[in-house]
């Protein structure tokens, strides 16, 4: 009688082994799930960048605004009743005076203090 449910054990086992672990088992099938997961993601993304480049080519196509803008930033580009203002950010140290802070930091004190007062005087 133990050796009839060792060999049905067995047998359940034999049958069920490809119900978990064959070509069409349940691990093929998360993995595959997995794999469909990734690709739906990653069509969302590329849709949601194709969107973006519908518009801006029917922008260029339709209306002169996203041609403007791309002349104004890319190309510096002012209409002709306009004027231009550049603001500058005065924390941002300017090249002419890092070069004039690292020449004070080499000399004298006296000297530092007297290209520091050139350079702001320049600015």
């Amino acid at each position: 009688m133990r050796l009839l449910a060792i060999i049905f054990a067995v047998l359940i086992a034999a049958l069920q082994w490809p119900l978990w672990v064959g070509k069409g088992g349940w691990l093929r099938v998360w993995q595959l799930d997995q794999q469909v997961a990734e690709s739906k993601a990653n069509n969302g993304k590329l849709q949601e960048r194709n969107d973006a480049l519908e518009a801006e080519v029917s922008d260029l196509k339709t209306g002169t605004d996203a041609i403007e803008e791309r002349a104004r930033n890319e190309l510096g580009m002012v209409k002709s009743d306009e004027i231009f203002f550049q603001i500058l950010d005065k924390h941002k140290p300017s090249i002419s005076s890092s070069i004039n802070a690292s020449q004070a930091d080499a000399s004298a004190p006296g000297v530092a203090s007297q290209v520091n007062d050139v350079s702001a005087a320049s600015r």
